[in-house]
């Protein structure tokens, strides 16, 4: 008996081939016909009886979940026509092939397979797969992080100085208008953003789930340079908040100008402490990020309150209602920064970037997040539960933080940003402004009012009259950045671990690979002590040049710490555009191939499989256009917003934007062409253009998934 092969079919498959029996393909359709050749009965094992439980349960397999047999054999028919790949013990670390790890081969060559006496037809070997077997036990980390850490994690990472610092800024450049809009604007791109990130993320939430999305279905060299550029990002930004808080400090008339309180308190001590908190093992350090994240919102809430209630008449009452007349000009611009108001709005976007850095976290810490319980199957239920795999509800651990940050932060920063352009003037002296902007246009001030700080809440606070108001809004100030700080080095670190745990260091091996290998392994509390305490110290220097120049965001040394933490921010856009750009050729991959991938009933991809549509974890919505405009808007931010400076011309007082926001995307650039030539990698992307390769990919990933139980 024959059967007509689809065209996506392997050559080597088609011949006579001989067969012991194994169970059929976990996820093909349990009630499907078999052929005439596959109705033989499979040989059981000494001592069981044909009919037996045990018997049913090697042949009864449920869809999205893997079987325990090990044979390399399967039936062939026309519902399952393609070779099961064997189950297989995977690593927890993500690894594809790791010489870190140890390997086994489960068949052998074609020559090998050939020369098998047939037993029976209808049977296949697979084809030759090596499969890491068991991982290097200090290359592995502690799954412990359960919704509520993950969402507290991303909470502490977004709310932070983007808002309480950026807010003011934004108010100063471009007026009331421009706080809302650019504030909506970006939040809105950060939501689309996270929509494609999430609906990948709910399928593979994965050790180095970014940096792997991007190598597996753009470049795998692009994959690796985003790996990177998010290690950076979170690491420059650790020391910048370090030298953020020392400013703040700055705040109380005491502690201002004392180099000794700075340089062994703020830059020594502190982020000492730190490294100390994230040393701890996983769940206690879990905890104490939801303890950090409660109080963030409480005082974010505290905050609002406030702010309504000082616009109503708390404090100095005549300032009520003075709101109205600072909307009256809700348009006014800084003239000396841009030359009109949309020159304006654009600059302001790029600065409210920076506020919404840290929405994407939850896709770095799904490293360590907790795997549900197994439920054991029972034979006598079909519920819809029982037929999905118990390893893929992981994705309902990170769903809700995924989708549901981007919108509570948009929400949280416009509606604070509006109550502040309610509370103060665009023109008030106080204001932060541009570092390399020279201030020519007039402003107004309070006599006997002076706030040194670069907040606009604090200054708000200032101005209201009500007693040590501005003292409690800054020392919360304080805790947002040194909270911010410890998540940042939290996620530095596990984006470092997930770039080296597979790199093997041993002998013969360059240099290079040993030395990055080497921060690939955990400690006995299964943290990734190396690589922490080398993102900690890689910019732990720059705080302390502060001890020369001083604070101030206008000094050289100022704006070097500016331009670093603006780097930061424009890297993570890079990051958002790679991740919408591997989304859609994912989304593309799957429809081209969707014939396949329905015929070999390949779980957790089809997304238009109606018949069983809870398998697919998450669809996004509006896709592929969300995806298109997410990247279109990621493009439009870094080449067109954050260029929006140099549109009055180029000269030296420009170059700190210039560097600000160009020099990470040549960086970036530069190191993808030498991974390029280093590994001597074709230029070209990922070929998705044929079935077989992209239904391996499918499987391999989802191997990684499943090795993480």
């Amino acid at each position: 008996m024959s059967h007509e092969l689809p065209d996506w079919y392997p050559d080597w498959a088609a011949r006579p081939v001989s067969a012991s029996a194994s169970p059929p393909r976990n996820d093909a359709p349990t009630d499907a016909p078999l052929s005439p050749q596959a109705r033989a009965p499979l040989p059981m094992p000494s001592g069981l009886a044909p009919g037996s439980a045990t018997e049913h349960t090697r042949t009864r397999s449920m869809s999205g979940s893997r079987s325990k047999e090990t044979n390399d054999l399967r039936p062939i028919t026309p519902q399952n026509p393609s070779p099961v790949r064997p189950p297989t013990d995977l690593p927890t670390d993500g690894g594809l092939l790791s010489p870190a790890s140890k390997t086994v081969t489960r068949s052998a060559s074609r020559t090998d397979r050939e020369s098998v006496e047939p037993e029976e037809e209808g049977f296949i070997f697979n084809e030759p797969r090596h499969i890491i077997v068991t991982p290097n036990q200090d290359r592995l980390v502690k799954r412990e992080l359960r919704g509520i850490h993950l969402f507290m994690i991303t909470i502490n990472a977004t709310l932070g100085t983007g808002l309480y610092w950026r807010g003011g800024q934004i108010l100063e450049l471009g007026g009331p208008l421009a706080v809302l809009l650019a504030f909506l604007i970006v939040g809105i791109l950060a939501w689309s953003v996270m929509q494609c990130i999430t609906e990948m993320l709910c399928i593979w939430p994965i050790p180095g789930a970014m940096s792997v999305y991007v190598s597996e279905f753009v470049d795998a060299e692009l994959g690796i340079a985003v790996g990177v550029a998010y290690w950076f990002t979170y690491s420059v930004s650790f020391a910048a908040l370090i030298a953020t808080t020392a400013a703040e400090f700055d705040f109380w008339p005491g502690v201002r100008g004392n180099k000794e309180l700075d340089g062994g308190i703020v830059y020594f001590l502190i982020p000492v402490c730190l490294i100390a908190i994230n040393a701890f093992g996983i769940k206690i350090y879990g905890w104490i990020e939801v303890f950090f994240g409660s109080v963030k919102i409480t005082m974010l809430l505290i905050i609002i309150v406030t702010l309504v209630a000082i616009n109503v008449g708390a404090g100095d009452d005549s300032r009520a209602h003075m709101g109205s007349e600072y909307w009256s000009r809700a348009t006014s611009y800084d003239a000396a920064a841009a030359k009109n108001w949309g020159t304006a709005l654009m600059m302001c976007l790029s600065i409210a970037t920076f506020a919404y850095v840290g929405v994407e976290i939850v896709a770095a810490s799904a490293l360590e997040a907790k795997w549900p319980k197994r439920r054991q199957a029972d034979d006598r239920i079909d519920s819809d539960i029982s037929r999905r795999s118990n390893d893929t509800l992981i994705g309902s651990s990170v769903k809700f933080s995924s989708i549901w940050i981007s919108m509570l932060a948009a929400v949280a920063y416009s509606l604070s940003g509006v109550l502040v352009s309610l509370d103060i003037p665009r023109d008030d002296c106080q204001l932060p402004r541009l570092s390399w902007v020279t201030v020519t246009t007039e402003c107004t001030q309070d006599e006997g009012i002076e706030a040194n700080t670069a907040s606009a809440f604090v200054i708000i606070a200032k101005q209201s009259l009500i007693p040590h108001l501005a003292d409690v809004f800054n020392a919360f100030l304080v805790f947002t950045a040194l909270t911010c700080a410890n998540t940042n080095l939290y996620v530095a670190s596990r984006t470092l671990f997930g770039l080296t745990s597979r790199l093997e260091g041993g002998k013969g091996q360059p240099w290079m690979i040993r030395i990055l290998a080497w921060f690939g392994r955990t400690n006995r509390r299964k943290v990734p002590m190396r690589a922490m305490v080398f993102s900690a110290v890689a910019f732990w220097w720059v705080p302390f040049l502060q001890l020369a120049d001083g604070t101030g965001s206008e000094t050289p040394i100022g704006m070097f710490i500016e331009i670093l933490a603006e780097m930061g921010s424009v890297g993570v856009l890079i990051v958002w555009a790679c991740q919408c750009l591997a989304f859609i050729r994912y989304y593309h991959c799957i429809y081209r191939h969707r014939a396949a991938i329905q015929a070999q009933k390949i779980s957790q991809v089809r997304r238009w499989d109606k018949d069983d549509w809870k398998d697919y974890p998450y669809r996004s919505h509006g896709q592929p256009f969300v995806a298109y405009l997410a990247l279109a808007g990621c493009l439009a931010v870094i080449i067109v917003a954050n260029g929006a400076a140099l549109w009055n011309g180029f000269d030296e007082t420009l170059i700190p934007p210039f560097l600000s926001s160009y020099l990470i995307v040549f960086v970036f650039t530069a190191m993808w062409v030498l991974l390029k030539l280093f590994r001597g990698a074709k230029w070209s992307l990922v070929d998705l253009s044929k079935s077989n390769l992209v239904i391996k990919k499918l499987k391999d990933l989802h191997d990684i998934r499943l090795g993480a139980t």
